[in-house]
């Protein structure tokens, strides 16, 4: 049976199309189903808040009917980390930043915040655990160069300058 599953699904067009009022999606030329774009980007540093906050907000959008990304949820085996991450910060409308006391030790976190700000998306910045005052740019040794360091610095200051919320992970 699963054999003629597939088959049919690999016979279906590469365009969606519509039969008795249902949209039906076909597959694209790498022959993946096609995932609707990303409209809110969660970034976040992963061992910090993926296991609490972070998975709870993803399944709240997605409650929702929005098509959130976060990482550990939304990749494919094989996709390539780095542009999968730069095409959802690309697409989204909306990024929510999740700061925890470690975020600004993780180069990539600053990455995406430093996208998200420079491609002028709508930042929701939650601070978990951490007053936005505490949030400095680390430069462990010149890992940075100067100019990584100041556009860190200034998606960050962006970010601190934003009205936010606070979140508590002991009382929720």
């Amino acid at each position: 049976m699963h054999r003629s599953i597939a088959s049919l699904a690999n016979k279906m067009p590469s365009q969606p199309y519509r039969l008795h009022n249902h949209l039906v999606v076909g597959r694209n030329q790498a022959g993946q189903i096609p995932r609707p774009p990303s409209q809110v980007f969660i970034n976040h540093r992963g061992t910090d808040t993926k296991r609490n906050i972070a998975g709870l907000i993803h399944h709240y959008l997605v409650l929702h009917g929005l098509h959130p990304f976060l990482d550990s949820q939304s990749m494919r085996p094989s996709e390539k980390l780095h542009d999968r991450i730069n095409q959802a910060i690309h697409e989204c409308r909306v990024g929510i930043t999740l700061f925890s006391p470690r975020y600004c030790e993780s180069p990539d976190c600053l990455h995406e915040l430093a996208i998200l700000t420079e491609t002028g998306k709508r930042l929701v910045p939650i601070f978990c655990d951490v007053q936005p005052s505490k949030l400095r740019v680390l430069d462990f040794g010149g890992r940075f160069s100067e100019r990584q360091s100041k556009r860190f610095s200034f998606a960050l200051e962006e970010a601190r300058s934003t009205v936010g919320l606070t979140f508590n992970t002991e009382t929720g």
